[in-house]
């Protein structure tokens, strides 16, 4: 388990949402090796997603670079120690999602023929 205190990096989540993310990965951290950054991920995504609602994104680790687009106050990068958490969410509700995707592949077959 890491002890340190979480250092907020950028963000542009409301505060109950920064304040639960962080003491969810000291959650994980408490039940997880330091080492296994994907299963660490995996917990806090698995616990967002039943929070705020699906396709939430957890990167975990001590180097890495990103690049992503994320929704509007969905965003969040911190530290504790040598630790970084990169939590965001991207896209719209996954229902609305598929059906999107089914409308779009009706179209293509659609103008396929």
């Amino acid at each position: 388990m890491l002890e340190g205190k979480a250092v907020l990096r950028e963000t542009d989540m409301p505060e109950q949402m920064q304040s639960h993310v962080m003491e969810l990965a000291y959650q994980a951290l408490d039940l997880h090796e330091v080492s296994d950054c994907q299963s660490i991920a995996h917990y806090i995504k698995q616990k967002f997603d039943e929070a705020y609602g699906p396709a939430w994104h957890c990167v975990v680790g001590k180097d890495f670079g990103s690049c992503i687009t994320h929704l509007s106050g969905s965003f969040i990068f911190f530290r504790v120690e040598m630790m970084e958490f990169l939590i965001f969410k991207d896209g719209r509700d996954f229902c609305e999602s598929k059906e999107e995707a089914i409308g779009v592949l009706q179209q293509f077959q659609k103008s396929d023929t």
